[in-house]
């Protein structure tokens, strides 16, 4: 099978690397000419847990011909009716398109490509682009794991055809019940790389910050109602219940989540969120497609989401730079 990895950034670069190494011939594509002609030139050099350079393809934009049998999204959501527009003409009569971004893309994407083209894949790990062709790995090794499902019409022979491709890299679930998948990584984003946003600051920073720490379980615990308002039933993470273990509906319980938030999160504690690192280089960010999902669903089913709708207001403030991320940004969750 011809496969790309449409916007081969800090993650999709990671991936790319392990694809390649376990003989899968994948094409990174990515609009960055220096980190395009240093991954040419140099290959992918992964950092952080893990430590290897692995010679890859990969092109511009501009450069791609032909058509792919698979294709893995991994741009940022804000362009993604034109990129899902121009990808149409690169994806095979019965190939796939496989999302990996944040939120709540598949509706969108399928409305464009159709429903029985497109499937969806949550990430369990994290990355940082350190500089040109240059990746660091910020999650353990023994903690990559990608969750996949797909739109009604799918076919299960093309699911499962993407699911070989991914478990080159690390394990793959299948999961049945997708829209409960994907809300338990919207309730990892939006807890912790919402906070890692407006502070500036690591997963495991936002964690161990007292103060932080409380916004982190005000916004899980919105997530949480706003999902059992919806009927979403949440699923595990890599094998943790996380509502049975963060939610709560007296003190005691609550003091216990407050506690096993940094225990939750040490293996991923490296992580920087992906908005953190737009925001440092003065781009625009994912907010909508993350914080702002769970703001529109609590609109939707009545359930309030102040946490939320505040991520949402600091950062937007930040892209019109009239904030920066730091620490001192938390007195805006004060009284709250």
């Amino acid at each position: 099978m011809r496969t790309a990895i449409y916007g081969a950034g800090s993650l999709g670069t990671i991936m790319g690397a392990y694809l390649t190494k376990a003989g899968v011939p994948v094409e990174l594509i990515n609009r960055n000419k220096k980190h395009v002609e240093a991954l040419q030139k140099k290959g992918a050099t992964i950092t952080g847990t893990v430590c290897m350079n692995v010679p890859v393809k990969a092109y511009l934009p501009e450069e791609m011909s032909g058509t792919y049998d698979i294709i893995f999204l991994m741009t940022k959501q804000l362009d993604n009716k034109k990129t899902a527009a121009m990808l149409t003409e690169y994806l095979a009569a019965d190939g796939i398109l496989c999302t990996l971004q944040n939120g709540l893309p598949e509706p969108e994407l399928s409305e464009i490509l159709g429903a029985s083209r497109v499937v969806g894949c949550t990430v369990a790990w994290g990355a940082t682009l350190k500089g040109p062709g240059v990746s660091e790995l910020t999650s353990e090794p023994d903690r990559l794991t990608f969750g996949l499902g797909k739109m009604d019409g799918v076919p299960a022979h093309k699911l499962e055809q993407v699911k070989s491709v991914l478990e080159k890299m690390c394990p793959v679930e299948i999961e049945d019940n997708f829209m409960g998948v994907r809300f338990s990584k919207l309730l990892i984003n939006a807890a912790f790389s919402g906070m890692s946003a407006v502070l500036g600051c690591t997963f495991g920073e936002a964690a161990e910050n007292k103060n932080s720490r409380v916004c982190v379980q005000k916004l899980i615990k919105e997530c949480i109602d706003v999902a059992a308002a919806a009927g979403i039933h949440i699923t595990p993470v890599q094998g943790k219940d996380i509502v049975k273990l963060l939610d709560y509906r007296n003190p005691i319980k609550k003091k216990i989540s407050y506690m096993i938030i940094p225990i939750a999160i040490k293996k991923h504690a490296r992580l920087k969120a992906s908005m953190l690192q737009d925001l440092e280089k003065g781009k625009p960010c994912e907010i909508d497609a993350i914080n702002g999902v769970v703001c529109r669903f609590g609109k939707k089913y009545h359930v309030p989401t102040p946490y939320n709708d505040k991520v949402v207001e600091v950062v937007r403030r930040m892209e019109k730079g009239e904030r920066k991320p730091g620490l001192e940004n938390l007195s805006f969750f004060e009284n709250m």
